[in-house]
């Protein structure tokens, strides 16, 4: 399965800052976010592309490249993230196989359109850290405690909502 991610929404979402202002700052807080993705995704990282707008796209970078196994667009050639994105949805032949992570309702609503799974970026962090936790949890142990937002996931993954 595919993961589609706005680069820039997620980073948002996620809290995941350069500790540097400026454009140096988007750098770091980009590679930030990308090495926690690369953290939280595994083997799964090569199934992902994040997309950023080009406009803070430091100066002889690439418009894509690969960051341990994650591919990184930047929409050099689009007005914004979103306009490539929605290509890329467009574009997909099984958009079903497809997961769009954006909380802008222009995306979620252009995956749902093609029948792709869309999901805001608070849900995706909450569900990609509850499997890493899961994950990482030996298997004679205690479960740990849902948070908050993961008794929404359980209950909406086994139909109880």
């Amino acid at each position: 399965m595919t993961v589609i991610i706005d680069g820039y929404n997620l980073l948002h979402a996620s809290g995941v800052f350069g500790e540097t202002r400026g454009p140096r700052g988007f750098e770091q807080s980009r590679m930030a976010l990308l090495d926690m993705l690369a953290g939280l995704l595994g083997d799964s990282a090569a199934q992902t592309i994040v997309v950023f707008d080009a406009v803070r796209a430091p100066d002889g970078l690439p418009g894509r490249w690969t960051h341990q196994g994650i591919l990184v667009w930047f929409a050099r050639e689009y007005p914004d993230a979103d306009s490539l994105i929605e290509e890329l949805v467009d574009d997909d032949n099984a958009p079903s196989s497809l997961t769009v992570v954006s909380s802008d309702r222009r995306l979620q609503a252009a995956a749902r359109r093609r029948r792709a799974n869309a999901v805001s970026c608070e849900e995706w962090l909450r569900q990609l850290r509850l499997a890493k936790r899961l994950k990482q949890a030996p298997s004679d142990a205690k479960p740990p405690d849902p948070a908050p937002g993961d008794i929404e996931i359980w209950k909406r993954y086994f139909g109880l909502d």
